[in-house]
């Protein structure tokens, strides 16, 4: 019975960070899914750069909901789509995935940090295709 206890907690131990990440990719496309800024900044790094069709700046966490709002507010999302998500040899995370709104698409790149406990959002990058 011991066994058993020590093999469960060990898988939950290991197990742990990627049912996290899995959970946050899945939060972060359902706000990207509905425009949210609101609940997309909510897993977004305190500082982030936010780079929209080649023009990049640097934000603090409430500049860049309001940045992250306006191109909501000009580009309403029809769908969003991972397309591929991986980690680099460091342990960053990265996405790679399209929003499509009415009139078109833009590929979207976001690096993503484990930060504390946490996975957060680094750079989201946004590219009319």
């Amino acid at each position: 019975m011991i066994i058993a206890h020590f093999v469960i907690s060990a898988f939950l131990v290991l197990f742990s960070p990627l049912v996290q990440e899995d959970q946050t990719l899945n939060n972060i496309s359902a706000a990207m899914k509905a425009g949210s800024s609101k609940e997309l900044i909510k897993y977004c790094n305190d500082n982030l750069e936010i780079k929209i069709d080649g023009k990049s700046t640097n934000y603090s966490k409430s500049q860049a909901e309001v940045v992250i709002k306006d191109f909501f507010m000009k580009n309403p999302p029809k769908n969003f789509r991972y397309i591929h998500h991986g980690s680099s040899p460091e342990g960053l995370k990265y996405t790679i995935g399209t929003y499509t709104v009415s009139n078109g698409s833009y590929r979207v790149v976001m690096l993503i940090k484990k930060v504390g406990p946490n996975f957060r959002i680094d750079t989201i990058n946004f590219s009319r295709e």
